[in-house]
């Protein structure tokens, strides 16, 4: 472990250590924010985002599906 962040974004110049984390990373840039509250309508580019989210309604869901926010 080198602590090295081989994968930058072109946008912002952020590295990352893992490619993944840079792919969620860029739709912070291109707006794709596809995990919607189901309660609030608030929009998650991340699921586990959505998942804390949802602690603030006093519920939690364990399994997120992008295309509609369903458990």
């Amino acid at each position: 472990h080198t602590g090295e962040k081989p994968f930058g974004c072109r946008d912002c110049g952020k590295r990352f250590r893992e490619s993944s984390a840079l792919v969620q990373h860029r739709q912070t840039h291109t707006r794709e924010w596809p995990y919607r509250c189901g309660e609030c309508g608030k929009s998650f580019s991340v699921s586990s985002n959505l998942r804390q989210h949802h602690r603030t309604h006093g519920r939690e869901q364990p399994h997120l599906w992008p295309e509609c926010g369903d458990t």
